[in-house]
């Protein structure tokens, strides 16, 4: 899979291979385009914070799944790496890390089973190429409190209220709302709603840009 990246052309040609972070970002949201083509409801949103900002994953896919895209280039370390995946782990259907060459190998014995592994690299044509080390698969560790916290303080009383559970709750501080909202819903449903809100949500940070479908 390779995705041409004008940028890095010149560094291409004088030998410099190294991948960074902006590049691989830039042809991950190509590869992810393509990859979705076919969907009819998708949404690429750019640095999604989870556990209240606790970590940033890279990328999110918001559609059927939750599937958050970590990019470790070959001129980051993965020293942060296992505080992120324990706030990933608690939040996405799916988790894939891509990694520059120099990564592989720590990273295969770092991350869980379940984690998908793509390589990315320069090559001789400018392009990002990646290849697929493993595919990502299901996470069976997700905390129900965790993906509420995904929701702003207002998303989460909204679908309170929507429920008839808010009584009590207005003025309370906003973890006793996240609290509440794991505790009404199993995880299949209350993932399903967080999934929707976060699809439909208009005011994200400014430096957080999306993809959508059909526009």
């Amino acid at each position: 899979m390779a995705y041409t990246n004008p940028s890095v052309g010149k560094k291409a040609q004088s030998g410099l291979m190294n991948t960074n972070d902006k590049i691989i970002r830039l042809a991950l949201k190509t590869y992810l385009k393509k990859l979705h083509a076919r969907d009819s409801k998708l949404r690429v949103v750019e640095e999604l914070g989870v556990e209240h900002g606790t970590a940033r994953v890279d990328v999110a896919v918001v559609n059927g799944v939750l599937h958050g895209y970590e990019i470790k280039s070959d001129r980051d370390t993965l020293s942060r790496l296992p505080e992120q995946m324990a706030a990933y782990n608690s939040v996405f259907d799916r988790v894939t890390l891509i990694v520059g060459k120099q990564h592989i190998y720590e990273a295969i014995n770092l991350v869980p089973d379940w984690w998908g592994i793509l390589t990315a690299k320069v090559g001789p044509d400018s392009s990002v190429v990646f290849n697929c080390i493993r595919e990502a698969k299901e996470n069976f560790g997700q905390r129900n409190v965790s993906i509420a916290r995904l929701l702003w303080r207002g998303e989460a009383l909204q679908m309170l209220e929507e429920t008839g559970e808010a009584d009590g709750l207005r003025s309370k501080p906003r973890e006793l709302i996240y609290e509440k909202l794991s505790s009404i819903f199993d995880q299949k449903m209350l993932k399903e709603k967080v999934r929707n809100v976060l699809f439909f949500r208009e005011d994200w940070r400014s430096d957080a840009p999306l993809v959508l479908n059909g526009g």
